[in-house]
């Protein structure tokens, strides 16, 4: 394949649309949804073909457009010659080289020319695939109600395992955004010498701080100010008014005589947000409400951009009490774009635990695992890093690894729980990240005492010695679709509509990390890469180790979304 280099990088979405283009032919240029000719209804070009991902699927092809497509768009389901000439001779920007391809019992699957792939994505190193498709401008607040004084600084000791998710979300969500190019900041300011911000430290979460002194009352009072002279503000008559249709009511004006008042529902109707809960009705402006304001007003205050963006992270419990901050927000005046990512409850059954207990159990199991497989070298400040990381990682992987909507479910058993052994989340992952560490200290040792000579220029190496049906898996379903993978969080952001919610697929990141160790400690116990010093084998094991290498960079290029930094050795 003669200048796939040029059109490099390869990307998977490019190449089906290239695909469904080839296959419809001229009716690819009307666009719209789905057309008739004559009585003949044709599907949409997304629907057309599908890529396949599973290593059974991947041993005959690597693109399928189904028979029930293939029957929607021609007499019998024949792909005329002219069609399947234009399938077969794909080229793009972008586009995967096609090697061949054949109409069988299932429908028309498509091999990829996987030699020219794997020097196209591996020639010159894969930085290209480790980073989101475009950058992307603007600036995100993430604000996290869990943490904000009610009225004191939350603690580690008062914290739910529910408000922890939230915090971890945030903290996933900024790495995400920042790789995109939005400038990102947190909310609220924390007291430097808190024992949170302790607490978050060890989780590797880095929070904004502030001196135990300082205050935020000029700001506090601005946005008391701006909320008297609010339009919603409810003015002493009308409310006397209101509180005149019933008893109760009556009595809540009297014991709130004097309140400050703001009709949240008249806000987001008069303004146009749709989503938010009808009930809201009218909110009595209270300290706390204030002093969150306050710090929402802080956190923008150094957004530059023309377009910002408050993401309010926070758990399904709070979502009410969080409407109506944003609503209050609001009618102070702020113009920004609010969202909201609602958490599910984590749920520990027999068991309550706070946020400051549920990590104390997983550090000592984790300690404990460690020392039963390591033995007595599990000691000293080495080791204090490696179990403070593993800890990181448990808690990160359970509590992000579900769909953020829904609940999750803690075993918080004294007894087990952490595993060094088996696909079991965060451990797993970095446990396979250390083995590729591993692999290449012994290569650069076996390079020392002269066994192996230095990996050479890619252009010295034949990359059709990637033979191994592992060895495609690795890029086609890690390597190359990691830049859409990045770009997905973005994306949900982007989306106009939809109301005050957002749901971005969070969990993808564990769950992509998960996946890809289970098929690299597969293909790590299948084959053994660093092979016999005997020069006709180094061509396959330079090969593998590029695509090995580069493997390496996305497993750092992954776990930085989740601030983990890699283990290099257990």
């Amino acid at each position: 394949m003669e200048n796939i280099e040029e059109l490099s990088p390869l990307r998977i979405t490019p190449t089906v649309r290239a695909l469904s283009s080839a296959l419809r032919g001229k009716r690819e240029d009307v666009h719209g949804s789905s057309r008739v000719n004559g009585d003949r209804v044709f599907p949409e070009p997304e629907k057309l073909w599908f890529k396949e991902s599973s290593a059974k699927n991947l041993r005959n092809r690597d693109f399928l457009s189904p028979t029930t497509m293939l029957n929607t768009l021609y007499a019998d389901g024949q792909v005329p010659p002219a069609v399947m000439s234009r399938v077969l001779s794909l080229r793009g920007s972008g586009v995967l080289p096609v090697a061949g391809g054949e109409v069988m019992g299932e429908g028309l699957r498509v091999r990829v020319d996987r030699a020219a792939t794997f020097r196209a994505v591996l020639a010159g190193g894969a930085a290209e695939y480790l980073k989101p498709l475009s950058q992307r401008q603007g600036c995100v607040v993430l604000n996290c109600p869990a943490l904000h004084p009610k009225p004191n600084t939350p603690s580690p000791d008062t914290m739910s395992l529910g408000q922890l998710r939230t915090v971890l979300l945030a903290d996933h969500m900024g790495a995400l955004l920042r790789r995109q190019g939005y400038a990102v900041s947190f909310c609220p300011t924390l007291p430097e010498d808190s024992e949170i911000i302790s607490f978050l430290r060890a989780l590797g979460i880095d929070w904004p701080t502030a001196p135990a002194n300082w205050t935020n009352e000029e700001r506090e009072e601005k946005i008391q100010d701006s909320l008297e002279k609010s339009q919603y503000r409810e003015r002493e008559m009308e409310r006397g008014r209101r509180a005149s249709g019933g008893g109760g009511r009556k009595a809540e004006e009297g014991e709130n005589e004097g309140a400050l008042r703001i009709n949240l529902k008249q806000v987001f109707q008069e303004e146009g947000l749709p989503g938010y809960d009808p009930s809201l009705g009218t909110c009595t402006v209270n300290r706390d409400g204030v002093s969150q304001l306050a710090q929402l007003d802080l956190s923008t205050a150094d957004c530059t951009a023309a377009m910002v963006t408050a993401l309010h992270v926070t758990s399904c419990q709070d979502e009410f009490r969080q409407q109506q901050i944003a609503m209050l927000w609001r009618a102070s005046g702020a113009k920004h774009t609010q969202r909201h990512l609602v958490c599910g409850p984590v749920k520990t059954p027999g068991s309550h635990l706070t946020a400051a207990q549920y990590l104390q159990l997983r550090r000592g199991q984790m300690k404990e695992a460690s020392e039963m497989k390591y033995g007595d070298q599990v000691e000293g400040q080495t080791w204090d890093d490696i179990i403070k990381v593993m800890t990181s990682a448990t808690v990160r992987f359970e509590l992000l690894s579900t769909v953020h909507t829904s609940p999750v479910t803690l075993d918080v058993k004294r007894e087990g729980g952490v595993s060094t052994k088996g696909p079991r989340g965060g451990v797993f992952v970095m446990y396979n990240c250390a083995r590729l560490h591993t692999l290449f200290d012994s290569y650069e040792r076996g390079v020392e005492k002269g066994l192996y000579p230095e990996i050479p220029e890619d252009s010295q190496l034949d990359f059709s010695a990637l033979k191994e049906e592992g060895e495609w898996l690795l890029l086609f379903n890690y390597l190359i679709p990691f830049s859409e993978l990045l770009e997905q969080s973005g994306q949900a952001l982007d989306s106009e509509g939809g109301g005050a919610r957002v749901n971005i697929k969070t969990e993808q990141i564990c769950k992509f990390l998960v996946s890809l160790s289970k098929d690299f400690s597969s293909y790590y116990n299948r084959v053994h890469v660093l092979g016999e010093p005997l020069p006709h084998l180094f061509n396959q094991m330079f090969c593998r180790l590029y695509l090995l290498r580069a493997l390496r960079e996305l497993y750092h290029s992954a776990l930085d979304t989740l601030n983990l930094p890699p283990i290099r050795q257990l």
